[in-house]
């Protein structure tokens, strides 16, 4: 069989990069069933990170009413349907009222 250059994108950065048709006989021979998704730049940025490291996630910021007190507030998580949000102070009295404090 014989390859030829192939035009890939590249899934992180999105930026178009040649697949040469000596790393696809490479590919073949080692039996890899799939084709490379990051460009050579992407790959060496993704395995010079620290093992484990996660990225970092993008805070989710929600308003909703307080089911103790009525006040509006904002909660860093999107509410389940049917559980009660509770805004700062409720949750404080909360959680120390089922510790034994008040």
């Amino acid at each position: 069989m014989e390859f030829q250059d192939k035009a890939l994108t590249g899934v992180d950065c999105g930026a178009e990069f040649i697949w040469t048709a000596g790393e696809q006989l490479f590919f073949a021979d080692k039996n890899f069933k799939n084709e490379p998704k990051r460009c050579k730049a992407c790959k060496t940025k993704r395995s010079s990170r620290p093992a484990g490291a996660a990225t970092p996630r993008e805070r989710v910021e929600t308003v909703a009413v307080c089911s103790a007190c009525g006040k509006e507030t904002t909660v860093p998580f999107k509410p389940t349907q049917g559980r009660p949000v509770f805004c700062r102070e409720c949750f404080q009295q909360r959680k120390f009222a089922d510790a034994g404090g008040v």
